[in-house]
């Protein structure tokens, strides 16, 4: 498993065999107020998956991030 790993992602740490969530820091997240703007349309919403243009962001279909 190490081998195909170090080969496909070269520079990676290994993963370890297991972990206990205990072992990890308490993370605090930020999450900003959202102001009630405009909303789409019920056709639009159901397309998008949301009512807020805020919110519709582009999905590229790929793994990892921003390329």
């Amino acid at each position: 498993m190490a081998d195909y790993q170090s080969q496909r992602y070269p520079g990676a740490r290994p993963v370890p065999p297991a972990f206990r969530p205990e072992d990890f820091p308490v993370a605090m997240a930020y999450v900003p107020w959202q102001r009630w703007n405009t909303i789409y349309d019920l056709e639009r919403a159901l397309c998008s998956g949301t009512i807020f243009p805020e919110l519709d962001k582009p999905f590229l279909g790929v793994r990892g991030g921003c390329r």
